[in-house]
C-alpha cells in the first residue's frame, strides 16, 4: 500500500493509476498529520465489496437467536 500527500497525487496520478491497475492500493492523505482522505483501489476490489472499510458495517445489525447464551453481560463483554 502506498500512502501520498493530495499534491503528490496530483503530480503522479497517472502513475498512481497504473500501480492501482496492477493491484496496489493508495491511500491519499492532507495535513501535516498526514489524516487519511481517499483511497484509490482497483476496480475489482471496489465491485467486490473488498475496498470497503468501515462505515457501511456501522448501520449493520446481526441477527442472533432469542437465546440467553447469546446474553453477555458488560463485564463479561469487556474480558472477551
Amino acid at each position: 500500500m502506498t500512502t501520498v500527500p493530495i499534491a503528490e497525487a496530483k503530480a503522479r496520478f497517472s502513475q498512481l493509476i497504473q500501480d492501482v491497475t496492477k493491484g496496489h492500493d493508495v491511500i491519499v492523505t492532507r495535513g501535516v498529520g498526514r489524516e487519511p482522505v481517499a483511497a484509490l483501489i482497483p476496480i475489482s476490489a471496489y465491485r467486490t465489496g473488498q475496498g470497503i472499510r468501515l462505515g457501511l458495517a456501522a448501520a449493520w445489525t446481526p441477527d442472533t437467536p432469542e437465546d440467553p447464551q447469546w446474553e453477555l453481560s458488560d463485564e463479561q463483554f469487556l474480558e472477551a
